[in-house]
């Protein structure tokens, strides 16, 4: 059932306290925790197993004051949130000084948002009079596939929630948008301006509309941020994906061979008899998005030995979903080789 405002007063209580509380945002479910309280947020990596130089996203109210937690807001980045807030857009700026880096894994930035979910905002106004800040990546163990409704949370975190280290978990629906926010670096306009770190739901070119400059791609000197490692977004199967013209004699090579196989596309295909599984998502890049974290968590769960994605289009307005499976891919390279040469 969705959050009550009972639910959501309680969890704003045990933030204070110091607890983990899991809740939904507009991009995926989080896992919060007082984002000044430093034994708290360490919880989370605890939680998660997430490696401690790896930042979180402080997600602050639509009335909370920005200017705490960075040392400045440049014209740029105030556009940006002008335009895009609330939603899923994180800003990368320079940390106020009283903010502590367990935040940041370390670094002089912070990532910071303003979600657009009514329960995520409902929390965020009930906690600390509306202006504090709950750190929340993803409500999964580190490089897994991210949730997008409370019953994913609670089957990634059974051991967590019996035993009380994840307090409260709040359901609001399946996530609108389905795959995490956009992240751009505006700490460094001075040298390299703004940096997509990222890419998500707010495009490229929605940015560089709001901004006039051409928005850049990662360099070495980047700040680290959420989900931007090789490796993320992973099921347990391994996946793989596949042109769409090599799609169907792929699927055929695999049954060939006594392989159990699932697929995920989104155009129709023909070799689809014999499969584990079959997902045919639509080929619009919202919608795509929108499936795509419980398609995957679903296709998990078919006992394949390999997941199959046709590949995307190159196309700008997809590259947010594409990021996303070229990394839950990574990890499998070599995997359809070995598969067929048993």
């Amino acid at each position: 059932m969705p959050a009550s405002s009972n639910d959501i007063q309680h969890a704003a209580a045990l933030l204070a306290d110091g607890k983990l509380v899991a809740f939904p945002t507009e991009t995926v479910y989080g896992l919060g925790a007082d984002a000044e309280n430093t034994a708290a947020v360490a919880a989370i990596y605890d939680a998660k197993g997430r490696p401690s130089n790896h930042p979180v996203i402080v997600h602050i109210a639509p009335e909370a004051d920005v200017r705490y937690w960075v040392q400045d807001v440049p014209a740029a980045a105030q556009a940006l949130i002008d335009a895009f807030w609330p939603g899923p857009l994180t800003l990368i700026l320079k940390r106020a000084s009283h903010i502590p880096d367990a935040v940041s894994g370390g670094q002089e930035s912070i990532g910071i948002r303003c979600p657009s979910h009514p329960v995520a905002q409902a929390l965020l106004r009930a906690f600390k009079g509306g202006q504090g800040g709950v750190a929340a990546p993803s409500a999964n163990k580190f490089g897994h596939v991210s949730p997008t409704t409370s019953a994913h949370v609670i089957e990634e975190f059974p051991d967590e929630i019996q035993n009380g280290m994840i307090a409260a978990v709040l359901d609001g629906g399946q996530s609108d948008v389905g795959i995490e926010s956009t992240i751009v670096d505006m700490s460094r306009l001075a040298t390299h301006g703004p940096v997509l770190l990222r890419p998500g739901h707010i495009t490229a070119a929605q940015l560089e509309q709001v901004l006039g400059v051409t928005i850049a791609a990662p360099d070495q000197a980047a700040p680290r941020a959420s989900g931007t490692l090789e490796a993320h977004y992973a099921p347990n199967t391994p996946v793989v994906l596949v042109d769409e013209d090599k799609l169907d004699a792929t699927i055929v090579q695999l049954l060939a061979a006594n392989k159990r196989v699932a697929v995920m596309a989104y155009h129709a295909h023909s070799a689809t008899a014999g499969l584990q599984a079959w997902r045919q998502l639509n080929d619009n890049p919202v919608a795509y998005a929108h499936d795509l974290y419980a398609d995957l968590r679903e296709l998990d769960h078919v006992e394949a030995d390999i997941i199959l994605v046709e590949a995307l289009p190159a196309s700008r307005e997809w590259q947010g979903v594409r990021d996303r499976l070229r990394r839950a891919a990574f990890d499998s390279q070599g995997v359809l080789q070995r598969l067929l040469a048993l």
